[in-house]
């Protein structure tokens, strides 16, 4: 009689309780469930991985916002395995959104991490990947007054931080296409704790799958002009030799626009980078008077004079370091014959070509004066 009435029910019917019985299913699983949304890697003096993750806890009656786990173990999934011992949630990849490399990982080569990530198809090429200037594991680990969540703290900051250039977008679909292309080495934002905060401490330069070298946070808007094109950026500017007065110009709405010129080949390769930048003047102190179009003009070519010289430097200290992060090696390897470029022994010759920024400036105005 039961599977009679149930015949008897209309199809809608019969498929609204089915979903119902469904939800409720998913539910008792999802509490189960433990969704590791960051997780950190650093090198043990003897070799093994100390490996931490974080996960948010959905139950109501819990206090905490968070568990952190951490275990060592010769690889990550021996420690996945070891960790999930630990807990009563079933860990699972699907949520993964920030890895944080330690600094003596990050050194030591990251190549064999990077690959069990791109094979598992549960973590999201999406993902954030950040350098920790210290130990991965302590900074996920610690809880910051002002916010409950530090690994939410960790990816928004990386989140705002790229949305503005101040930092390069580092995800693991990027980071792995340059880590696998022979023109361009990868780049990563490194980050810091700093009290009671966590702040953005530079730019992790990779040779390889190596941290190598770190750009300091005042170069990062210059490698930005360096790198590719962009809208929306912002640059405060010391313009001010010793002995001469005090001079500063904040410039904002910035829109940069590159271009790459590759002259001459061997040792006597020539690279030239032009940098187009128009922005908005927010902020100056100084003697000129920018009412006036010809102390406006002279602004523009300090401004251009400061950002090519630095741009220069810090190419120097990049080919020292043997880190491609701008991507000259593809317009060099773009100027000649692909058996040309196979015979060609890039690294040493990064370091040898002579590289030069021309940088044009344009002030739109000046705040409510144009």
């Amino acid at each position: 009689m039961r599977n009679a009435r149930w015949r008897r029910l209309p199809l809608p019917l019969l498929l609204i309780a089915a979903f119902a019985l469904g939800g409720c299913g998913d539910q008792r699983i999802l509490e189960r469930i433990g969704f590791i949304q960051s997780t950190s890697y650093d090198l043990m003096p003897n070799g093994e991985l100390k490996i931490a993750v974080a996960i948010p806890r959905l139950e109501a009656e819990s206090n905490e916002k968070r568990e952190v786990l951490s275990t060592t173990a010769p690889t990550s999934k021996q420690a996945r395995i070891k960790m999930s011992r630990e807990t009563s949630l079933q860990l699972v990849s699907g949520q993964l959104r920030v890895t944080l490399l330690g600094r003596s990982f990050a050194e030591a080569g990251i190549g064999n991490q990077l690959d069990t990530q791109i094979r598992d198809p549960a973590i999201s090429p999406l993902m954030k990947i950040a350098v920790v200037n210290g130990d991965a594991e302590q900074l996920l680990n610690q809880r910051y007054s002002q916010h409950p969540r530090t690994d939410r703290y960790i990816e928004r900051i990386l989140e705002k931080e790229a949305g503005t250039h101040a930092i390069p977008k580092a995800t693991l679909h990027q980071f792995v296409r340059d880590y696998y292309d022979d023109g361009i080495d990868p780049v990563a934002p490194m980050i810091r704790k700093a009290g009671k905060n966590i702040v953005i401490d530079g730019i992790a330069l990779f040779r390889d799958d190596r941290f190598v070298y770190r750009l300091p946070p005042q170069d990062a808007m210059i490698f930005a002009f360096m790198r590719s094109r962009f809208k929306q950026g912002e640059i405060g500017i010391n313009l001010q030799h010793q002995g001469a007065p005090r001079e500063a110009v904040m410039v904002t709405s910035l829109v940069s626009q590159r271009s790459v010129k590759v002259s001459g080949s061997g040792p006597g390769t020539t690279v030239t980078v032009r940098v187009a930048l128009d922005g908005t003047v927010l902020e100056y102190v100084g003697g000129l008077k920018l009412g006036k179009p010809k102390d406006l003009r002279k602004l523009e070519r300090k401004i251009e004079a400061y950002v090519s010289g630095q741009a220069e430097a810090m190419m120097k200290n990049m080919q020292r370091a043997g880190a491609d992060g701008i991507g000259i090696g593809a317009y060099v390897r773009n100027s000649m014959s692909y058996a040309d470029w196979k015979r060609t022994n890039w690294r040493e010759l990064y370091s040898q070509i002579d590289v030069r920024c021309k940088v044009k400036m344009t002030i739109k105005n000046v705040g409510k004066m144009k």
